[in-house]
C-alpha cells in the first residue's frame, strides 16, 4: 500500500507537464524595420517558458485532495488487512493450542480452512492493492489532464509556443533563468479554476 503513495509522488512529477504544450499561436509576428534586432530575440526566448512541478504539486489544491484521497483509502486498506490478519493468526494460535486434543479428521480439516483462509487473505491484499493503483493512474489522468489542459490555453493567451517542466527528481532542464518561471501565475490559475469547478 505504500508503494501507492510513492508511486503518485512520483507520477505526479512524471504528470508534471512534461512538454505538455508545444505549437501554442505559431504564427509569426511580423517583424517591423524599426525595430531592434535584440527586441525579436527577447520575444523569441521567452516564447518558451517552464513550471517547476515540484512547487505545482505541492501547491496546487486539486493535487492536495487526490494525494489525501489516496492516502485515507491505503490507510483504511491497511488497517482492514490488519484487522483480518490479527483474525486469522488467532485462529491459527487457537488450532495449535486444541490441535493435540483434536481427532486426526478434525485436524485435517481444520487445517484446510486455515490455508483457505490464508490465500483469502493474501487474494484480499493483493485485490486491495490492485483497485487503489487503478484509482491512482485514474486520477493522475485525470490531474495530467488538467494540467495540460489549462496550460494550452494560458500558453495561448500569453503568446508561449512551449511550457516546459522542470523537477529536482527529474531535471530535463538543467538551468533555466527564472524570468521564464511561470510557477506562481500557473499555480493560481489552477487553483482558482479547481476552487470554482469545486462550487
Amino acid at each position: 500500500m505504500k508503494k501507492g503513495l510513492a508511486n503518485l509522488t512520483k507520477l505526479g512529477a512524471g504528470i508534471a507537464i512534461a512538454a505538455v504544450i508545444a505549437s501554442c499561436n505559431n504564427k509569426e509576428q511580423p517583424k517591423t524595420t524599426t525595430a531592434p534586432a535584440n527586441t525579436t530575440e527577447k520575444k523569441e526566448a521567452e516564447a518558451i517558458v517552464y513550471v517547476n512541478s515540484d512547487s505545482l504539486l505541492t501547491n496546487y489544491e486539486y493535487f492536495k485532495d487526490i494525494k489525501g484521497k489516496i492516502e485515507g483509502k491505503s490507510k483504511q486498506a491497511q488497517t482492514d488487512l490488519q484487522s483480518k490478519g490479527t483474525a486469522f493468526q488467532q485462529e491459527v494460535a487457537e488450532y495449535q493450542k486444541n490441535a493435540q486434543g483434536m481427532s486426526a479428521d478434525q485436524r485435517a480439516a481444520t487445517e484446510q480452512r486455515l490455508a483457505r483462509k490464508q490465500q483469502e487473505l493474501s487474494a484480499y491484499n493483493q485485490n486491495a492493492s490492485s483497485a487503489l493503483a487503478n484509482e491512482q493512474a485514474a486520477e493522475n489522468d485525470k490531474l495530467y489532464d488538467k494540467v495540460a489542459s489549462y496550460l494550452k490555453g494560458y500558453a495561448k493567451e500569453k503568446g508561449y509556443k512551449m511550457v516546459l517542466t522542470y523537477s529536482k527528481a527529474n531535471p530535463t532542464v538543467l538551468f533555466a533563468d527564472e524570468s521564464l518561471d511561470v510557477t506562481k501565475d500557473v499555480l493560481a490559475g489552477l487553483n482558482a479554476e479547481y476552487k470554482k469547478d469545486k462550487k
